[in-house]
């Protein structure tokens, strides 16, 4: 039986080898990397506190301050006559559903529209680059200039100092248009190009392949950036006390009359404080809160709208 030899290195064993300064060399470059992933780790998680910490705030302060008039009388008087206690908001509240309908009415179309022609016939021609930058202007234009913008058109149409809902559903289409556009935009060309290059080939123009292919398709992200949309403006105050002006009473024609709606009613209130202070308060602090419910509700819905629309789809 033959037996093995073991042979040691000339220079002595492998642990005699080991450099301590080339070990600690290379572990500085993991160290640095550790050490540099927790602070950036603990800077988004001190940018998220900070940005949480005005949020719960608010909710919490309209909660507790608003949830004392939230009662049957809240939601089915107006403030038609009412002087301190009592009272509520149903004008208001009336008064934002019909302008934000309106509202989506004037701007849906029309940023859809122009976020297809950008998408699918535009392309890299001068109008469409002119569209894109008039869409960039509007998106940084304060919503106090649309109010301008939207009491000077209809003073000259229909006579100084005419203030309506339709008036006021002008000034906030002027906010909601460059929103819808973009959203638009960036989820029709999501759709993959060979669905439009199928219907193409099979001969059919290219109106109906939007109309039949590009639209069902982008059907769900569409949904969304409306309803999105819808709750940008839904909260404007500016532009509304410019052109809608406010009221007390019910208002159901948008086209002729003051037409309150729930931002300039939480305003009106805090601002023109009776001799009973706490009853202004409350309603303010309530209109806020409902205010602060629909934007929720609508921003749920913008989540929820595109899995039950494809659920719907796939059903078929």
């Amino acid at each position: 039986m033959s037996q093995t030899t073991m042979v040691r290195p000339a220079g002595g064993t492998a642990s005699d080898k080991i450099d301590p300064a080339a070990v600690l060399a290379a572990s500085r470059p993991n160290l640095r990397r550790r050490l540099t992933n927790q602070i950036t780790l603990g800077v988004v998680i001190l940018a998220v506190v900070m940005t949480a910490v005005p949020l719960v705030s608010v909710i919490w302060a309209s909660v507790e301050r608003g949830s004392a008039r939230l009662d049957v009388a809240l939601f089915t008087n107006s403030m038609r006559g009412v002087v301190g206690q009592g009272g509520g908001l149903l004008h208001a509240l009336m008064g934002t559903l019909l302008v934000t309908g309106a509202t989506a009415l004037i701007a849906i179309p029309l940023g859809l529209s122009a976020a297809i022609y950008l998408t699918e016939y535009g392309g890299t021609s001068k109008l469409a680059g002119l569209t894109r930058r008039a869409v960039d202007i509007m998106v940084s234009i304060p919503s106090i200039v649309a109010g301008l913008a939207a009491y000077a058109l209809f003073s000259l149409l229909f006579g100084p100092g005419t203030r309506s809902g339709l008036a006021g559903a002008a000034a906030l289409a002027m906010i909601m248009i460059p929103v819808v556009v973009r959203s638009s935009e960036e989820v029709l060309r999501l759709v993959p190009a060979d669905l439009r290059e199928a219907g193409l080939a099979l001969g059919a123009p290219r109106w109906r392949v939007i109309r039949r292919i590009v639209l069902p398709t982008a059907l769900p992200g569409l949904t969304s950036g409306a309803v999105l949309g819808v709750a940008r403006i839904i909260g404007e105050t500016a532009p509304l006390l410019l052109v809608a002006g406010f009221t007390d009473a019910m208002n159901y024609n948008l086209a002729e009359g003051r037409m309150a709606t729930l931002p300039v009613f939480i305003y009106t209130q805090w601002s023109s404080k009776g001799l009973d202070t706490a009853a202004y308060d409350q309603r303010a602090w309530a209109g806020a809160l409902v205010l602060m419910a629909v934007v929720v509700v609508l921003q749920l819905g913008a989540r929820a709208l595109p899995t039950q629309i494809a659920k719907i789809r796939r059903n078929r």
